[in-house]
């Protein structure tokens, strides 16, 4: 069996209860090396096989979970954040289903929640934005031609972008391009939640000299939009004149 454990944004104590007792009990541990905090590593037994996934092709990945699947071991396939998000894991799942081992998949805490935590922000202020656009600029690994991030960004929704942080004069440049106002509120969220986490605050023109002038230049999330600002409406959940299922609206 294997468990596609999702790490959690960096912090050890933000991986779940169930991720955690996998890794406990896990055999085996393929883990993305370059990502994860691996500290986490400490939760495995003495006698647990690890191997560093980062320095590993899929096929590599494969035949050491194959190897572990013949002498009836549990393996933890362990991924930063949230398997579902940047993860690479449905490749894996395609060549587990040719081979017949069985997998679940346990899931994380994104870096996106993370830097929303880190931020101190809601994603989904009322009458600013109801919508969250997860995306990343193209660049070695390409990106659709549908979801280029001028064509995102015309939604002006909240936008956090992922692996961008070595693209950010491109980034700005469609951003804008695509209807964010050169001075709308933004912020780079360097390593949330871990111990080393930096905040930087700063607009959709000043993002790549914000960069610059803290030496940040990856493992960082890029957060956009009017959620960051102090203008929103009040829900309707809590206000006194809005009827809900639970409660009648004061007369």
């Amino acid at each position: 069996m294997v468990h596609f454990v999702g790490a959690g944004s960096g912090a050890v104590d933000l991986i779940t209860v169930r991720g955690k007792n996998f890794l406990e009990n896990a055999d085996v541990i393929i883990y993305a090396g370059s990502l994860i905090n691996t500290e986490l590593l400490n939760y495995a037994k003495e006698e647990c096989e690890l191997y560093d996934s980062a320095k590993m092709t899929l096929e590599e990945v494969i035949d050491i979970i194959l190897k572990a699947e013949k002498e009836e071991k549990m393996i933890v396939r362990l991924h930063t954040g949230d398997p579902s998000i940047y993860g690479a894991i449905k490749e894996q799942m395609k060549e587990l289903d040719k081979h017949g081992i069985d997998y679940d998949v346990c899931p994380g805490v994104s870096s996106f929640c993370g830097a929303a935590a880190a931020l101190k922000a809601e994603y989904t202020l009322p009458d600013v934005s109801q919508t969250v656009i997860i995306s990343r600029m193209a660049g070695r690994t390409p990106v659709p031609e549908k979801e280029s991030i001028a064509s995102l960004a015309a939604h002006k929704a909240t936008m956090v972008l992922f692996l961008s942080t070595g693209l950010l004069n491109e980034l700005q440049t469609e951003l804008i391009r695509g209807g964010y106002s050169p001075d709308t509120p933004a912020a780079i969220v360097y390593k949330a939640t871990w111990d080393d986490e930096k905040i930087c605050r700063c607009t959709v023109s000043t993002l790549a000299e914000t960069a610059a002038a803290n030496n940040i230049t990856k493992t960082a999330l890029i957060t956009v939009g009017g959620f960051l600002g102090d203008t929103f409406e009040r829900s309707k959940l809590y206000d006194p004149s809005f009827s809900t299922e639970f409660r009648e609206a004061s007369k």
